[in-house]
């Protein structure tokens, strides 16, 4: 006897009836059906990093599956909302198209299309502004998910402050605010407590970021692109190590630095 699951034709539909039986209670997966929405979260924070490496290595093959791996996220995450008998795959589909229309009022609406960009993103904020305050989030810094990673949220909540003002009229006065932190994290490390210098460590990391956003730097790409950066060339003096017959736990900062400058050398003259 044919699987009925093999009758259903490919794509979505066939995606959600994958979903359904997973969680069936009679013969489903017991994996699946214990999973709530708190426990699947960090699959979800997790494949979506996975799509944005797949672009970043510019991997087609690995995006298209790894775009799977989100959507099927998602998937899960309806078919778990469906369970409580709240909501379903297809009305998560409709709000986001409805949500989509209603920002696109110069694509969907009677309003002109030869609006700029900048005018767009303007309008586009407004409407988001409406969709917080039906939601009942009024003040300016509402609806900043806390679930973001922390130098991105950070530069949402500076970028969400300076609509309303609260902004330094340029990147001179934050570098005064760097060199001020600073100095305060070096004064906390010398005479406060440890907690003291968690706390100033992280009002540098903040301004840190406020300074990326004034020079148009997005922070959180920033210091992913500077974590790879380190790894390639850690990785060549590894390498570099292991011709001559050593690792890098028999080797010293010396020798390492003397490496890393050559890599870094290297890297530079190819141009990258």
């Amino acid at each position: 006897m044919s699987d009925p699951i093999h009758n259903v034709p490919q794509g979505i539909e066939q995606l959600l009836e994958i979903m359904r039986r997973l969680r069936d209670p009679e013969g489903g997966c017991p994996w699946d059906i214990e999973q709530d929405f708190a426990t699947i979260s960090p699959y979800t924070i997790e494949e979506a990093y996975e799509v944005d490496d797949a672009i970043a290595r510019g991997d087609m093959e690995d995006l298209k599956s790894e775009l799977g791996d989100l959507l099927f996220q998602s998937v899960f995450q309806a078919q778990i909302a469906s369970d409580k008998g709240l909501f379903n795959f297809h009305d998560v589909a409709q709000t986001i198209a409805s949500k989509m229309i209603s920002r696109h009022p110069h694509v969907f609406g009677d309003e002109s299309n030869q609006k700029s960009p900048e005018q767009q993103t303007k309008d586009w904020e407004v409407e988001k502004a409406k969709e917080r305050a039906r939601r009942g989030e009024h003040r300016v810094l509402d609806g900043v998910a806390m679930g973001l990673p922390a130098l991105m949220r950070a530069q949402k909540l500076q970028k969400r402050a300076a609509r309303v003002g609260f902004d330094w009229p340029d990147t001179s006065h934050v570098l005064d605010k760097i060199r001020e932190e600073a100095a305060e994290l070096e004064e906390a490390r010398d005479r406060l407590t440890q907690d003291e210098v968690f706390e100033e460590f992280g009002d540098l990391l903040f301004v840190v970021v406020n300074l990326g956003r004034h020079l148009g730097v997005d922070a959180e790409e920033a210091l992913r692109a500077c974590n790879a950066k380190f790894t390639r060339r850690f990785n060549t003096v590894e390498d570099a190590l292991n011709a001559k017959g050593k690792t890098p736990q028999e080797s010293d900062l010396a020798e390492m630095d003397v490496l890393w400058d050559a890599a870094k050398a290297a890297e530079k003259a190819r141009g990258e």
